[in-house]
């Protein structure tokens, strides 16, 4: 891609004095079709959309996003209905960022230049992989770079010194930091012990820092919002999904609503 969007989109945000919003919805959840329509409910309101490859032992995710996955492969959902709905939405919401999140084995079965290359036509910025630590990106940066994908990278509360300038040396776009030692939709770490290891990342990168994993509420998007790049909340916006099971339409309006709060309490962060 010849545009830059995740600069593009820090770059206002920082202007806006606000962070970015960043949500999650696992791709082809409940099926593909209101899958569909999700994804674009959700990608009319955040800065940065990641959308989940579904797979089938997502170790890094809580019971809320196992179950998404579990509810898209059930589906028959296929990283060809990925594509296809990152480019839905990138048409639809051009200025959008699409972020690609999830395991090796989904890439490395396809092949790390064929996916590359179909994500990058397919509208995609970046890719977490969340398994691939950046020693290991051998396996894949050659492939992302040259298909001008930018690869994200996680840091948590144990990274070491060590840790934290490999990754900064390695990632790009912006660095995901993990609020908590567990699962994705487990409670969020104090707050004030946040701000200190974000502070901390910012000595060593000059990348965008995003902060997620237990961010479930506005008041905690509005605190994180005050000394973060990018605020992500995932399990909170897929957790609208079951609770209405069957009813395509009450889960487009939780979700609606539920996106609306996040941004109304990110925008008011704003400084």
């Amino acid at each position: 891609m010849s545009r830059d969007r995740i600069e593009e989109c820090f770059t206002r945000c920082r202007n806006e004095g606000r962070s970015a919003l960043v949500g999650y919805l696992t791709a082809g959840d409940p099926d593909v079709t209101t899958s569909e329509e999700l994804l674009l409910t959700l990608a009319g309101s955040v800065d940065i959309l990641e959308i989940g490859m579904p797979f089938s032992d997502p170790m890094a995710d809580g019971p809320v996003i196992q179950a998404a996955s579990e509810r898209a492969l059930e589906a028959g959902a296929s990283i060809k209905d990925v594509f296809a709905l990152a480019a839905k939405v990138n048409n639809a919401y051009p200025d959008t960022c699409i972020v690609l999140m999830g395991y090796a084995n989904v890439p490395y079965t396809l092949g790390f230049e064929s996916f590359s290359e179909q994500a990058a036509n397919a509208g995609v910025d970046g890719v977490l992989i969340v398994d691939i630590p950046p020693e290991e990106g051998a396996i894949c940066d050659h492939a992302l770079k040259k298909n001008g994908l930018h690869r994200i990278l996680l840091l948590s509360p144990t990274s070491s010194d060590e840790r934290i300038k490999l990754a900064s040396e390695a990632a790009s776009g912006f660095i995901y930091y993990v609020s908590l030692t567990g699962i994705t939709g487990a409670e969020m770490g104090e707050a004030a012990a946040v701000k200190q290891q974000v502070e901390k990342i910012r000595s060593f990168s000059g990348l965008p820092i995003c902060v997620g994993f237990g961010v479930k509420t506005a008041e905690q998007a509005a605190k994180v919002a005050e000394f973060s790049d990018g605020v992500v909340v995932g399990s909170h916006f897929v957790s609208q999904i079951p609770k209405h099971c069957g009813d395509g339409k009450a889960m487009i309006i939780a979700l609606e609503e539920a996106a609306s709060a996040m941004r109304n309490a990110v925008e008011r962060s704003a400084v």
